[in-house]
């Protein structure tokens, strides 16, 4: 799974790396994807919890997509 944060839509909720920290931080007032974060969602576990922040982000900033595309 490809994942990816918007910062042009992203308004800095911090939601993410709340739910995800494995694959999420907070820096500079915006959520971005940890180097690496996005292998971390080769885990089941994780890639539901990805999806979960994905439907929750408030301002709909994460991107979310298969490998590939």
């Amino acid at each position: 799974m490809k994942v990816s944060v918007d910062h042009a839509q992203c308004y800095g909720s911090a939601e993410c790396a709340y739910r995800v920290p494995s694959v999420f931080a907070f820096e500079d007032g915006y959520g971005v994807v940890l180097p690496g974060g996005a292998e971390a969602t080769d885990a089941p576990e994780v890639r539901e919890r990805v999806r979960e922040a994905a439907e929750r982000c408030p301002s709909q900033a994460i991107r979310l997509s298969a490998e590939g595309e």
